[in-house]
């Protein structure tokens, strides 16, 4: 049997019964598309016909009509692959004046859930659905809107299809999606709240605004909208330009919009200097959180901050090297603790705060992945009486496989749940692990069992 197109083609001057009445256009749309080609739409199996299209629900007279048809030998073309054809000869363009000029919302529903028009134009259609305002009324059109929405942009599993019938999972395709038009087209949504894990509440636009994949149009709609709470996440969001970044330091003289831009990297040096004038949490944010150099370091040096606020600088994990190994050197306690569990420094730093020989820094080194496989076995030899810092090893990912399985062998419920936590722990253990249900939380965020998990259900 041909391709609907070509036989279409093929049949000019022809006549076709359509049976059942499909979703996507009506059927006066249907009847002119065919007449372009020429061909006649009829109701009953009369002389010239040549096809059969039908929609896969039809009522029991159009099921006689379809079975007459097949013992006839006259071929019968799903109405799906007819709308298909009809969907792909579209013109944007033609689609859009049409809307604005008529406002026909009904015809707009239509073609919001129609799989076969191009994403481009889906989101151009957005912008022009006006949705229900009453707040008490949850409508079947809105849902439907974002039914069409999630199923189009959010990739999901078989098993997830019930994640499309909420709007909550408005929340996962925000922070899936990379497409910024996307993101703007969302802007057009009500502004739905999801409650985080923390109890918090937060709202789309809010998310929308975290995402580093916004651009301009985007960040200059969420302004419109003369949200209070916006300009907090767009200060802390990379991808905000520098000159609003700027306005909201002069504009916003608040805590925490300042602690918000002193957590944002792309700040350059003169808001640098402006924000490390703060003292407290915004300075404390900065130190945790902005890229150093040995120019930034000097400027820090030079303020001369309080001895605590060192540790902050130690948990940074963005201060290039050179300035690393002139804080090692240091004797401020904070610090060099704090250090101890930056990741970022290498073994060679990381040995040379071991040969402090302070045994405060023990533990923290146990639990850090950069520690040296050297150093992780003399702390363990020296400190295999104290439970914190076999806890502190169970965990560490770096940590040798002799002395976790020595580890295991303890059955000590807070080593083993490091060790459940650990993704260089070895399956068969995790699999024993497992049978203790207290280990759960850490199992199912531990990459290594929740791939086998996946990989034996065959997903």
């Amino acid at each position: 049997m041909l391709p609907l197109d070509k036989f279409l083609y093929k049949n000019s001057g022809k006549k076709v019964v359509l049976l059942g009445k499909g979703e996507l256009f009506t059927r006066e749309e249907y009847i002119a598309f065919l007449q372009k080609s020429d061909i006649e739409v009829v109701t009953r199996l009369e002389e010239g016909v040549v096809a059969i299209i039908e929609y896969h629900r039809i009522s029991h007279v159009e099921e006689l009509i379809s079975c007459d048809a097949y013992v006839r030998d006259i071929p019968i073309y799903k109405l799906s692959e007819f709308e298909k054809i009809m969907s792909l000869s579209l013109v944007d363009s033609h689609i859009l004046m049409s809307l604005k000029l008529k406002n026909d919302q009904k015809r707009l529903y239509q073609l919001l859930h129609n799989p076969y028009i191009n994403d481009s134009l889906f989101l151009k259609l957005i912008p022009m659905y006006i949705w229900d305002t009453n707040k008490n009324n949850d409508s079947n059109e809105d849902r439907g809107v974002v039914i069409a929405t999630l199923r189009r942009f959010l990739k999901i599993k078989t098993n997830e299809e019930d994640l499309l019938y909420s709007h909550l999972t408005l929340n996962r395709l925000v922070r899936d999606t990379k497409d910024p038009e996307l993101l703007y087209a969302l802007l057009y949504f009500p502004d739905y709240k999801f409650l985080q894990k923390g109890k918090q509440w937060v709202t789309l636009r809010e998310i929308i605004a975290s995402s580093s994949y916004i651009n301009e149009k985007t960040i200059y709609k969420l302004l419109n909208f003369r949200d209070k709470n916006i300009p907090f996440y767009l200060s802390a969001n990379p991808s905000t330009p520098l000159e609003i970044l700027k306005k909201f330091a002069n504009n916003y003289h608040e805590t925490e919009i300042d602690e918000a831009l002193a957590s944002n990297i792309t700040i350059d040096h003169s808001l640098f200097i402006e924000l490390l004038s703060n003292r407290g949490s915004v300075r404390e944010v900065l130190l945790t959180y902005q890229p150093i150099n040995a120019q930034r370091f000097n400027l820090i040096e030079a303020i001369q901050i309080e001895e605590s606020s060192y540790g902050a600088l130690g948990e940074n994990i963005l201060i290039e090297k050179d300035v690393l190994h002139r804080l090692v050197k240091r004797k401020n306690l904070f610090l060099l603790k704090a250090l101890a569990g930056n990741p970022s420094l290498d073994e060679s730093m990381l040995e040379t705060l071991y040969k402090k020989n302070n045994k405060e820094y023990d533990i923290i080194l146990s639990a850090n992945p950069s520690t040296s496989i050297e150093i992780l076995i003399e702390i363990y030899k020296e400190n295999i009486n104290n439970q914190a810092l076999l806890t502190a090893l169970a965990s560490n990912p770096t940590t040798p496989l002799e002395v976790l399985e020595d580890l295991f062998e303890l059955e000590i419920f807070e080593v083993n749940e490091g060790l459940a936590s650990n993704e260089s722990l070895p399956l068969e253990f995790l699999n024993i692990l497992k049978i203790d249900t207290r280990l759960r939380y850490a199992l199912t965020n531990n990459q290594t069992f929740t791939a086998s998990i996946t990989q034996s259900l065959g997903l």
